[in-house]
């Protein structure tokens, strides 16, 4: 073989062609087993009795109400991390102060967290017995079993995604944009505007889906403060578990691919958008 020619049979770390063959087979194998094929039986499922028994199922009122709370939770949760997220990342990534090592382990701490441990903190403040309970009770303030609690569940499970995109983004753009804009004149709003916001919009976008993925289709941190009221307080996934603990497989399945639309929608949007940040997937939002 000529000097400076690769052989494509073989892979820049040494493996020869055959370890590759059997490591991709491997990969996809697995793929195909626990991703593709319940993937492939949840629409399936949902549609096992035809279209028409589908659009009962995802068009029945609890479903309905399921549907709008979700819809709901996620137009406040989502806003209010974004919110969080450029602050945040704004202060750990431009400034130098004290406790900066502690604000990441707070805003890391979701990831270490289960869902539903959050969940019992919450009822720990605020259920009847709890810190804070009899206070709300007497005040007539409904936080658990009603939608104040279940913002609450899902705006402490999803906090870091937007957060944990932006902080090493922006720490790698550095300050000197920002310094050059305030020394000619602009204003803090100003730089940030159109000098900040521009530099981090793909990676804001990018957070932004994840936390709106995750605010949809929480189940365990919301399970525990929803109550389960059919109606009322049932969001989509907890509408797919009690439509399956009664044995109304069908129509589980249903509500479930709607679910499963979001995912798959959610993955074609963020393929699109490590192709537009143009460097391969970018800054990891989980754990």
């Amino acid at each position: 073989m000529a000097r400076g020619t690769r052989d494509w049979r073989r892979s820049p770390v040494g493996e020869p062609a055959l370890a590759r063959g059997v490591l991709i087979g491997v990969v996809l194998l697995f793929l195909a087993l626990f991703l593709l094929l319940p993937l492939v039986a949840v629409f399936a499922e949902a549609f096992r009795l035809g279209p028409a028994a589908w659009i009962a199922a995802v068009t029945e009122p609890d479903a309905l109400a399921a549907l709008r709370l979700t819809l709901l939770v996620a137009v406040i949760a989502v806003p209010l991390n974004l919110v969080f997220g450029v602050a945040a990342a704004w202060a750990i990534a431009k400034f130098e102060f004290r406790g900066k090592a502690v604000l990441i382990t707070l805003i890391d701490l979701p990831f270490s967290v289960s869902p539903v441990i959050s969940g019992l903190v919450y009822v720990l403040l605020f259920g009847g017995g709890g810190l804070l309970g009899p206070w709300l009770k007497g005040h007539g303030i409904e936080i658990l079993f009603a939608v104040p609690g279940i913002v609450l569940a899902t705006l402490f499970v999803t906090l870091p995604f937007v957060a944990r995109e932006l902080i090493p983004l922006m720490q790698d753009q550095g300050t000197a944009d920002e310094e050059a804009a305030l020394s000619l004149g602009a204003s803090g709003w100003h730089t940030f505007r159109t000098v900040t916001l521009p530099n981090i919009r793909w990676g804001l976008l990018y957070g932004v889906l994840l936390c709106n993925a995750r605010a949809m289709g929480e189940f365990g941190a919301v399970s525990v403060v929803s109550g389960h009221i059919r109606g009322l307080t049932n969001t989509v996934p907890l509408h797919v578990e009690i439509l399956y603990n009664e044995y109304n497989f069908p129509a589980a399945f249903a509500v479930a691919s709607l679910l499963a639309v979001l995912a798959l929608v959610t993955l074609v949007l963020k393929t699109a958008l490590e192709a537009r940040l143009g460097h391969g997937t970018p800054s990891r939002a989980g754990p």
